[in-house]
């Protein structure tokens, strides 16, 4: 049973070949044995004429000179029941016996004095015919089977490159890499099958979202531009108002949707996929611990081991800053980033991240938090991962063990 899933769960190059190879096998065994028993009846019916001519001959010779001429013979007690019932009928006959392998062919006649002429041969010479014709029909049907078999595997073989290059370029569509198309990745232009019109519509499919993703981020885009300056007026506004519990709750508001339009922003400027790193050379573990000591002063900084990186400086301390605010706003203290190599680890011991995200990634206004009231609108991770893409880094997200200690751990991997 193991070895059938496995079978199933396969390549289809192997599945294609495996099925080749069982009908070639079919096709070949049944051909075989029409062929076999083709040639074994012709060789039996040619035997049976033979010992026909041969009892009609020795008939004449005894009736002309009343000799027998050997092997003949009279009243043999070992003819067959079914060629004595014919003779006492007066009828001439011929009958097969013995095994398969070995047959025995008899031919009897009756005389003219009331008695029956027999003859026997068993020609084992001839039916040993068989042997090299079975011989030659299993090479032929192994020959078939091999070369349907590799047959098979040219041919699922490149139907399975394309299908794999086709769900590659897929993939590298769905990263967000918008100048990669399906059908240009699979290539052979002369070829036209099933795997061309899966590449045309992938393609179709890929241009019509492309073109529905620009325009809802150009919306999105243009609303969020076009709120900054109201916004900006209503800040300067808050900040004219006079002190009091209702001013602080005005001000903490408007400074809440302000940034809320700026991440807003940001996301859009993200999704246009022309966002182009500056990139210097950093010392990865002291720009780290610089950084933050300004942002998260209570978090704890381990350099394992110090690594000088190629980076945009500026995109690097906003990862950095959303994954320290998200730490603090939806984890527990203490906080601790850890730099190993190009590895830059953010965790907090809190409740971990929320199975959702692990599963599916960050998504935009969707917090940690399971109820309305939490804080933030969950634009922080999405605009960590979107910075981590134009920096060609990855950024991961899992929670750890109970061994461990449990809460969130956020891995950046910064190229070298």
């Amino acid at each position: 049973m193991s070895a059938l899933r496995a079978f199933f769960r396969s390549g289809l190059r192997w599945k294609l070949s495996a099925a080749i190879a069982v009908v070639s096998a079919l096709v070949a065994l049944c051909l075989s044995l029409v062929v076999h028993n083709a040639a074994r009846v012709s060789m039996i019916n040619s035997t049976r004429d033979l010992q026909d001519e041969r009892v009609q001959w020795d008939l004449r010779m005894y009736e002309s000179t009343g000799r027998l001429i050997y092997p003949s013979k009279l009243d043999d007690p070992h003819l067959p029941k079914e060629l004595k019932a014919y003779a006492a009928k007066g009828e001439r006959a011929t009958y097969v016996s013995g095994s398969r392998h070995a047959p025995v062919v008899w031919a009897e006649t009756p005389t003219g004095d009331h008695r029956v002429l027999s003859v026997k041969g068993g020609f084992t010479d001839r039916y040993s015919v068989l042997d090299d014709l079975d011989q030659a029909l299993v090479a032929g049907s192994l020959a078939v089977v091999v070369g349907g078999t590799a047959i098979g595997v040219l041919v699922g073989g490149r139907m399975s490159r394309r299908l794999r290059k086709a769900a590659t370029a897929a993939r590298r569509v769905a990263d967000g890499d918008n100048e990669v198309r399906v059908r240009e990745a699979i290539g052979g232009r002369r070829v036209r099958d099933e795997t061309d019109e899966l590449a045309r519509a992938v393609d179709a499919m890929a241009d019509a979202l492309q073109l529905r993703l620009e325009a809802e981020r150009r919306v999105t885009a243009d609303i969020a531009h076009e709120l900054r300056t109201p916004v900006t007026g209503l800040v300067t506004a808050a900040e004219l108002l006079p002190p009091g519990r209702p001013s602080e709750l005005v001000r903490d508001r408007v400074h809440a949707l302000r940034t809320l339009v700026e991440d807003v922003l940001e996301v859009a400027r993200l999704d246009g996929a022309a966002e182009q790193a500056d990139l210097v050379e950093v010392a990865l573990g002291e720009f780290v611990r610089r950084r933050v000591a300004a942002l998260a002063p209570d978090a704890k900084v381990r350099v394992d081991e110090e690594a000088v990186i190629q980076t945009d400086p500026r995109r690097l301390e906003r990862i950095l800053g959303n994954l320290l605010v998200n730490a603090a706003r939806h984890g527990a203290a203490p906080i601790e980033v850890v730099v190993d190599g190009p590895f830059v680890r953010v965790r907090d011991h809190g409740p971990g991240f929320p199975a959702d995200l692990l599963r599916e990634g960050p998504s935009r206004f969707r917090t940690g938090s399971s109820d309305r009231s939490g804080v933030g609108h969950g634009l922080g991770l999405t605009i960590a991962t979107g910075q981590a893409r134009v920096l060609g880094a990855r950024l991961t997200f899992r929670n750890a063990s109970a061994e461990e200690g449990g809460g969130a751990v956020a891995q950046l991997l910064l190229p070298r």
